[in-house]
């Protein structure tokens, strides 16, 4: 049980696909204008992460060595496909702004990445809880960029007004080079967050060994 915890945690900080792996940077930079779409964009991404490992996780022992590439990359394939149709009649506003970066999906470092390092090679339990985690980690960072893109480029969050009388908004957050600037400054700042994080417990184990 507390390895499955870990598991799950250190997809929220340690390990996080953003801010740590730095990988899935296509979608994380493409499709963060605003919270919604950078949420929705996480969340897709999310369900095939999880969905394939569970089934990769099953199969790994069925699987040749030899096609394990391809085959996973058809099981991927399989749950893009599904959420792309689901996104086209449910949220057909939303699978219009993401456009071809939910068929990117099946590309996603972050889903082949788990499924070759870990699901299979682990238990199915253990494989959804790395992929749970990894997910949400996933969200989180791109429901910020976006949310922060939003916020300062247009003044609104998910849609809704919320800057004051005579807001000026960066518009530059809202283009291209506005992803990269707040991926940085994102990124200095849990770079400074995990730097105090690590002084704290060195210095609490300084003090128990003392």
């Amino acid at each position: 049980m507390n390895k499955m915890i870990k598991d799950f945690l250190r997809g929220l900080w340690d390990e996080h696909p953003t801010f740590r792996i730095m990988i899935g940077m296509c979608p994380t930079l493409a499709v963060t204008t605003s919270a919604i779409n950078g949420m929705g964009m996480a969340i897709a991404t999310t369900f095939v992460l999880i969905c394939s490992s569970l089934l990769i996780s099953m199969l790994k022992k069925v699987i040749p060595g030899g096609v394990r590439i391809p085959a996973y990359i058809i099981v991927i394939a399989t749950f893009v496909t599904t959420v792309d149709y689901l996104m086209q009649a449910y949220t057909p506003d939303l699978h219009e702004a993401l456009g071809v970066f939910i068929p990117l999906i099946v590309v996603n470092c972050i889903i082949l990445g788990r499924a070759e390092a870990y699901a299979s090679k682990m238990p199915v339990i253990w494989s959804a809880f790395d992929a749970l985690g990894m997910g949400l980690g996933f969200t989180w960072g791109l429901t910020l960029i976006g949310s922060i893109r939003e916020l300062l480029g247009s003044g609104t969050i998910f849609g809704f007004s919320v800057a004051p009388d005579g807001f000026t908004p960066f518009a530059i957050l809202t283009s291209p080079p506005g992803a990269f600037i707040t991926l940085g400054v994102l990124l200095a700042l849990m770079n400074i967050i995990s730097d105090k994080i690590a002084q704290r417990t060195r210095a609490n184990q300084q003090k128990t060994a003392s």
